[in-house]
Protein backbone atom coordinates (compact mmCIF):
# COMPACT_ATOMS: atom_id res chain seq x y z
CA UNK A 1 0.00 0.00 0.00
CA UNK A 2 1.57 3.53 -0.93
CA UNK A 3 2.00 5.31 2.10
CA UNK A 4 0.47 8.28 1.18
CA UNK A 5 -2.95 6.47 1.07
CA UNK A 6 -5.27 8.02 3.76
CA UNK A 7 -7.90 6.46 5.58
CA UNK A 8 -11.21 8.04 6.36
CA UNK A 9 -14.69 6.92 7.53
CA UNK A 10 -18.07 7.29 6.24
CA UNK A 11 -20.94 7.34 8.17
CA UNK A 12 -24.43 7.56 7.56
CA UNK A 13 -25.71 7.56 11.54
CA UNK A 14 -27.56 4.12 11.02
CA UNK A 15 -30.63 3.64 13.66
CA UNK A 16 -30.08 0.07 14.46
CA UNK A 17 -33.64 -2.07 14.98
CA UNK A 18 -35.11 -1.64 17.86
CA UNK A 19 -33.51 2.10 18.82
CA UNK A 20 -33.91 5.56 17.53
CA UNK A 21 -32.34 8.55 15.79
CA UNK A 22 -30.94 10.25 19.15
CA UNK A 23 -29.34 6.62 19.93
CA UNK A 24 -27.73 6.58 16.04
CA UNK A 25 -26.47 10.54 16.50
CA UNK A 26 -24.69 9.54 19.62
CA UNK A 27 -23.11 6.87 18.45
CA UNK A 28 -21.81 8.82 15.73
CA UNK A 29 -20.29 10.91 17.81
CA UNK A 30 -19.25 8.29 19.69
CA UNK A 31 -17.26 6.72 16.95
CA UNK A 32 -15.98 10.30 15.43
CA UNK A 33 -14.31 10.01 19.03
CA UNK A 34 -13.07 6.55 18.90
CA UNK A 35 -11.53 7.78 14.70
CA UNK A 36 -10.35 10.73 15.91
CA UNK A 37 -7.94 8.90 18.79
CA UNK A 38 -7.04 6.23 16.14
CA UNK A 39 -5.57 8.80 13.65
CA UNK A 40 -8.31 8.63 10.93
CA UNK A 41 -8.15 11.79 8.95
CA UNK A 42 -11.73 12.61 8.25
CA UNK A 43 -15.60 11.41 9.35
CA UNK A 44 -17.99 12.52 6.77
CA UNK A 45 -22.07 12.39 6.86
CA UNK A 46 -24.21 11.40 3.88
CA UNK A 47 -27.44 13.43 2.89
CA UNK A 48 -30.52 10.88 2.69
CA UNK A 49 -34.20 11.81 2.95
CA UNK A 50 -37.26 9.68 3.99
CA UNK A 51 -35.01 6.68 4.76
CA UNK A 52 -36.44 5.32 8.43
CA UNK A 53 -32.54 3.94 8.98
CA UNK A 54 -30.56 6.98 8.14
CA UNK A 55 -30.29 9.67 10.69
CA UNK A 56 -27.95 11.95 8.99
CA UNK A 57 -30.94 13.97 6.87
CA UNK A 58 -30.07 17.51 8.05
CA UNK A 59 -26.48 16.93 7.37
CA UNK A 60 -24.78 20.13 8.24
CA UNK A 61 -26.86 19.88 11.71
CA UNK A 62 -24.94 16.48 12.20
CA UNK A 63 -21.76 17.66 11.11
CA UNK A 64 -21.96 20.68 13.81
CA UNK A 65 -22.74 17.84 16.12
CA UNK A 66 -19.38 15.81 15.53
CA UNK A 67 -16.96 18.51 15.06
CA UNK A 68 -17.90 19.97 18.19
CA UNK A 69 -17.80 16.97 20.11
CA UNK A 70 -14.32 16.60 18.65
CA UNK A 71 -11.12 18.40 18.83
CA UNK A 72 -8.83 17.67 15.38
CA UNK A 73 -10.42 14.97 13.19
CA UNK A 74 -11.80 16.84 9.79
CA UNK A 75 -15.60 16.47 9.71
CA UNK A 76 -17.78 16.88 6.47
CA UNK A 77 -20.32 15.83 4.07
CA UNK A 78 -20.08 12.80 1.71
CA UNK A 79 -22.04 14.81 0.57
CA UNK A 80 -24.10 17.03 0.28
CA UNK A 81 -26.61 16.55 -2.43
CA UNK A 82 -26.37 20.02 -4.40
CA UNK A 83 -29.50 19.83 -6.20
CA UNK A 84 -31.83 19.69 -3.43
CA UNK A 85 -30.80 23.04 -2.31
CA UNK A 86 -29.65 26.97 -2.93
CA UNK A 87 -25.70 26.97 -3.31
CA UNK A 88 -26.11 30.31 -1.04
CA UNK A 89 -27.76 28.51 1.60
CA UNK A 90 -25.28 25.15 1.43
CA UNK A 91 -22.21 28.27 1.64
CA UNK A 92 -23.80 30.18 4.50
CA UNK A 93 -24.15 26.55 6.41
CA UNK A 94 -21.00 25.51 5.88
CA UNK A 95 -19.42 29.11 5.54
CA UNK A 96 -20.98 28.86 9.31
CA UNK A 97 -19.46 25.61 9.95
CA UNK A 98 -15.95 26.43 8.85
CA UNK A 99 -15.93 29.71 11.05
CA UNK A 100 -16.48 27.45 14.36
CA UNK A 101 -14.41 24.75 13.51
CA UNK A 102 -11.58 26.80 11.39
CA UNK A 103 -9.56 23.73 8.70
CA UNK A 104 -11.51 20.75 9.73
CA UNK A 105 -14.78 21.12 7.40
CA UNK A 106 -14.99 19.46 4.26
CA UNK A 107 -17.86 19.98 1.77
CA UNK A 108 -18.59 17.08 -0.89
CA UNK A 109 -21.61 17.62 -3.38
CA UNK A 110 -23.36 14.91 -5.35
CA UNK A 111 -26.07 15.45 -8.21
CA UNK A 112 -28.33 12.60 -7.18
CA UNK A 113 -31.67 13.28 -5.60
CA UNK A 114 -30.46 11.30 -1.67
CA UNK A 115 -34.55 10.26 -1.92
CA UNK A 116 -37.05 9.08 -4.33
CA UNK A 117 -38.70 11.50 -6.75
CA UNK A 118 -41.85 12.34 -4.25
CA UNK A 119 -39.52 12.99 -1.54
CA UNK A 120 -37.13 15.32 -4.05
CA UNK A 121 -40.44 17.03 -5.11
CA UNK A 122 -41.08 17.95 -0.70
CA UNK A 123 -37.82 18.92 -0.67
CA UNK A 124 -37.51 20.99 -3.92
CA UNK A 125 -40.77 21.93 -4.98
CA UNK A 126 -39.77 22.07 -8.61
CA UNK A 127 -37.78 19.62 -10.16
CA UNK A 128 -36.96 21.58 -13.35
CA UNK A 129 -33.56 21.95 -14.55
CA UNK A 130 -32.07 21.77 -11.15
CA UNK A 131 -29.28 18.38 -12.19
CA UNK A 132 -28.66 19.86 -15.45
CA UNK A 133 -27.63 23.15 -13.33
CA UNK A 134 -25.02 20.62 -11.25
CA UNK A 135 -22.01 21.91 -12.97
CA UNK A 136 -23.06 25.94 -12.68
CA UNK A 137 -23.85 25.82 -9.08
CA UNK A 138 -20.50 23.74 -8.02
CA UNK A 139 -18.66 26.55 -9.48
CA UNK A 140 -21.52 29.45 -7.88
CA UNK A 141 -21.23 27.43 -4.23
CA UNK A 142 -17.41 27.58 -4.51
CA UNK A 143 -17.43 31.34 -5.37
CA UNK A 144 -19.37 32.31 -2.61
CA UNK A 145 -16.26 30.57 -0.10
CA UNK A 146 -13.67 33.23 -1.96
CA UNK A 147 -12.44 36.39 -0.92
CA UNK A 148 -15.40 37.95 -3.22
CA UNK A 149 -14.85 40.24 -6.37
CA UNK A 150 -15.44 43.77 -7.08
CA UNK A 151 -19.02 44.37 -8.19
CA UNK A 152 -20.34 41.14 -6.61
CA UNK A 153 -23.40 42.14 -5.00
CA UNK A 154 -24.79 38.47 -2.64
CA UNK A 155 -22.50 37.05 -0.45
CA UNK A 156 -22.67 34.20 2.06
CA UNK A 157 -21.87 35.30 5.51
CA UNK A 158 -20.39 33.61 7.45
CA UNK A 159 -18.88 31.60 4.62
CA UNK A 160 -16.70 34.53 2.30
CA UNK A 161 -12.61 33.59 2.51
CA UNK A 162 -13.28 30.29 4.71
CA UNK A 163 -12.23 28.71 1.39
CA UNK A 164 -14.21 25.32 2.44
CA UNK A 165 -12.55 22.39 0.23
CA UNK A 166 -14.90 21.24 -1.97
CA UNK A 167 -15.31 17.78 -3.22
CA UNK A 168 -16.95 15.84 -6.51
CA UNK A 169 -19.11 13.04 -5.38
CA UNK A 170 -20.24 10.24 -7.83
CA UNK A 171 -20.87 6.75 -8.94
CA UNK A 172 -20.64 7.25 -12.55
CA UNK A 173 -18.11 8.78 -15.03
CA UNK A 174 -19.81 12.22 -15.34
CA UNK A 175 -18.43 13.28 -11.63
CA UNK A 176 -15.05 11.75 -13.14
CA UNK A 177 -15.61 14.25 -15.41
CA UNK A 178 -16.62 17.07 -13.96
CA UNK A 179 -13.86 16.57 -11.04
CA UNK A 180 -11.08 16.65 -13.46
CA UNK A 181 -12.05 19.32 -15.63
CA UNK A 182 -12.84 21.68 -12.46
CA UNK A 183 -9.69 20.68 -11.01
CA UNK A 184 -11.06 19.56 -7.90
CA UNK A 185 -10.76 16.49 -5.37
CA UNK A 186 -12.52 13.54 -6.51
CA UNK A 187 -14.39 10.61 -3.99
CA UNK A 188 -16.12 7.52 -6.19
CA UNK A 189 -18.75 5.87 -4.74
CA UNK A 190 -17.18 2.02 -5.05
CA UNK A 191 -18.78 0.81 -1.74
CA UNK A 192 -22.10 0.59 -3.06
CA UNK A 193 -21.77 1.35 -7.01
CA UNK A 194 -18.31 -0.23 -8.06
CA UNK A 195 -19.16 -0.78 -11.81
CA UNK A 196 -17.93 2.24 -13.50
CA UNK A 197 -14.88 2.79 -10.59
CA UNK A 198 -12.39 1.67 -13.18
CA UNK A 199 -13.18 3.68 -15.98
CA UNK A 200 -13.99 6.84 -13.59
CA UNK A 201 -10.15 6.82 -11.91
CA UNK A 202 -9.10 6.47 -15.64
CA UNK A 203 -11.00 9.63 -17.27
CA UNK A 204 -10.23 11.21 -13.66
CA UNK A 205 -6.44 10.81 -13.66
CA UNK A 206 -6.16 11.37 -17.72
CA UNK A 207 -8.39 14.45 -17.80
CA UNK A 208 -7.39 16.19 -14.44
CA UNK A 209 -6.53 20.23 -15.14
CA UNK A 210 -4.16 21.63 -12.21
CA UNK A 211 -6.29 24.11 -10.59
CA UNK A 212 -6.02 26.51 -8.08
CA UNK A 213 -8.08 24.45 -5.28
CA UNK A 214 -5.84 21.23 -6.17
CA UNK A 215 -2.30 20.55 -8.81
CA UNK A 216 -2.69 17.30 -8.67
CA UNK A 217 -5.54 14.06 -7.99
CA UNK A 218 -6.27 13.42 -5.53
CA UNK A 219 -8.82 10.16 -5.44
CA UNK A 220 -10.80 9.25 -2.79
CA UNK A 221 -13.19 5.31 -2.90
CA UNK A 222 -15.33 4.18 -0.80
CA UNK A 223 -14.90 0.79 0.66
CA UNK A 224 -16.66 -1.54 2.94
CA UNK A 225 -15.38 -2.66 6.13
CA UNK A 226 -16.61 -5.19 8.36
CA UNK A 227 -13.90 -6.85 10.56
CA UNK A 228 -13.65 -8.79 14.15
CA UNK A 229 -11.55 -11.49 15.44
CA UNK A 230 -12.84 -14.07 13.29
CA UNK A 231 -13.67 -14.21 9.47
CA UNK A 232 -16.98 -15.98 10.35
CA UNK A 233 -17.92 -13.37 12.86
CA UNK A 234 -17.05 -10.29 10.60
CA UNK A 235 -19.25 -11.95 7.84
CA UNK A 236 -21.80 -12.23 10.36
CA UNK A 237 -21.87 -8.91 11.19
CA UNK A 238 -21.93 -8.16 7.48
CA UNK A 239 -25.06 -9.63 7.39
CA UNK A 240 -26.93 -6.67 8.71
CA UNK A 241 -25.44 -4.43 5.50
CA UNK A 242 -26.67 -7.17 3.10
CA UNK A 243 -30.11 -7.26 4.56
CA UNK A 244 -30.35 -3.47 4.66
CA UNK A 245 -29.30 -2.94 1.07
CA UNK A 246 -31.77 -5.85 0.13
CA UNK A 247 -34.59 -4.01 1.85
CA UNK A 248 -33.80 -1.18 -0.13
CA UNK A 249 -33.54 -2.54 -3.24
CA UNK A 250 -37.50 -4.08 -2.09
CA UNK A 251 -38.23 -0.72 -2.11
CA UNK A 252 -39.14 -1.24 1.82
CA UNK A 253 -35.82 0.37 3.77
CA UNK A 254 -36.41 0.37 7.33
CA UNK A 255 -33.66 0.31 10.63
CA UNK A 256 -30.69 -1.52 10.31
CA UNK A 257 -31.24 -5.06 10.98
CA UNK A 258 -30.07 -7.36 13.37
CA UNK A 259 -27.09 -9.98 12.14
CA UNK A 260 -28.55 -12.99 11.15
CA UNK A 261 -26.84 -16.91 11.02
CA UNK A 262 -27.74 -17.81 7.65
CA UNK A 263 -28.23 -15.15 5.09
CA UNK A 264 -29.51 -17.26 2.54
CA UNK A 265 -33.25 -17.69 4.57
CA UNK A 266 -33.17 -14.38 4.51
CA UNK A 267 -32.44 -13.31 0.91
CA UNK A 268 -33.49 -14.83 -2.40
CA UNK A 269 -30.70 -16.30 -4.81
CA UNK A 270 -31.13 -13.02 -6.90
CA UNK A 271 -30.85 -10.64 -4.23
CA UNK A 272 -27.87 -12.56 -2.64
CA UNK A 273 -26.25 -11.98 -6.11
CA UNK A 274 -27.11 -8.15 -6.31
CA UNK A 275 -25.90 -7.63 -3.10
CA UNK A 276 -22.55 -9.45 -3.75
CA UNK A 277 -22.25 -7.19 -6.71
CA UNK A 278 -22.94 -4.01 -5.69
CA UNK A 279 -20.91 -4.38 -2.32
CA UNK A 280 -18.32 -5.78 -4.25
CA UNK A 281 -15.73 -3.11 -3.17
CA UNK A 282 -15.38 -4.75 0.64
CA UNK A 283 -12.96 -6.19 2.94
CA UNK A 284 -14.57 -8.58 5.26
CA UNK A 285 -12.63 -10.67 8.09
CA UNK A 286 -10.39 -11.49 10.38
CA UNK A 287 -7.56 -8.57 11.30
CA UNK A 288 -5.36 -10.42 9.08
CA UNK A 289 -7.73 -10.58 6.39
CA UNK A 290 -8.56 -7.10 6.55
CA UNK A 291 -4.90 -5.69 6.22
CA UNK A 292 -4.75 -8.16 3.21
CA UNK A 293 -7.84 -6.77 2.10
CA UNK A 294 -6.84 -3.06 1.87
CA UNK A 295 -3.61 -3.93 0.85
CA UNK A 296 -5.10 -5.71 -2.31
CA UNK A 297 -7.45 -3.31 -3.11
CA UNK A 298 -5.40 0.11 -2.54
CA UNK A 299 -2.32 -1.66 -4.74
CA UNK A 300 -5.50 -2.78 -7.69
CA UNK A 301 -6.31 1.19 -7.72
CA UNK A 302 -3.51 3.60 -6.58
CA UNK A 303 -6.25 5.40 -4.36
CA UNK A 304 -4.88 8.49 -2.49
CA UNK A 305 -7.18 7.87 0.38
CA UNK A 306 -9.85 5.21 1.58
CA UNK A 307 -12.95 5.86 2.91
CA UNK A 308 -13.73 2.95 4.72
CA UNK A 309 -18.01 2.44 5.93
CA UNK A 310 -19.83 -0.07 7.55
CA UNK A 311 -23.26 -0.10 8.82
CA UNK A 312 -22.84 -2.69 11.98
CA UNK A 313 -26.29 -3.23 14.43
CA UNK A 314 -24.03 -3.33 17.74
CA UNK A 315 -22.55 -0.17 18.65
CA UNK A 316 -19.73 -1.76 20.32
CA UNK A 317 -18.74 -4.32 17.99
CA UNK A 318 -18.91 -1.75 15.01
CA UNK A 319 -16.25 0.47 17.32
CA UNK A 320 -14.04 -2.46 17.24
CA UNK A 321 -14.42 -2.98 13.76
CA UNK A 322 -13.25 0.42 12.39
CA UNK A 323 -10.06 0.15 15.24
CA UNK A 324 -9.54 -3.74 13.83
CA UNK A 325 -8.85 -1.37 10.28
CA UNK A 326 -6.75 1.44 11.72
CA UNK A 327 -4.65 -1.21 13.18
CA UNK A 328 -4.69 -2.79 10.09
CA UNK A 329 -3.92 0.22 7.76
CA UNK A 330 -0.83 0.89 10.41
CA UNK A 331 0.61 -3.10 9.79
CA UNK A 332 0.32 -1.99 6.43
CA UNK A 333 1.61 1.66 6.38
CA UNK A 334 4.12 1.66 9.25
CA UNK A 335 2.16 4.91 10.09
CA UNK A 336 1.61 5.83 13.80
CA UNK A 337 -1.95 6.90 12.74
CA UNK A 338 -4.59 6.21 10.58
CA UNK A 339 -4.45 9.33 8.23
CA UNK A 340 -0.91 9.30 6.24
CA UNK A 341 0.16 13.35 5.47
Amino acid sequence: MPDMTALSILDLSPIPEGHDARTALMNSLDLARHAERLGFRRYWVAEHHNMPGIASAATSVVIGHIAGGTKTIRVGAGGVMLPNHSPLVIAEQFGTLASLYPDRIDLGVGRAPGSDQATARALRRNLDGEIDAFPQDVMELIGYFGPGSPGQRIFAIPGVGTNVPVWILGSSTYGAQLAAAFGLPYAFASHFAPDQMGEAIDIYRQSFRPSAYLAKPHLMLGLGAFAAATDEEAQFLFTSQMQAFANLRRGRPGPLPRPVEDIAQHLSPAELAMVEHSLACRVVGSPETIRRGLERFVQQTGADELMVTGAIHDHQARLRSFEIVAEAHRAVTGLPGAAAD
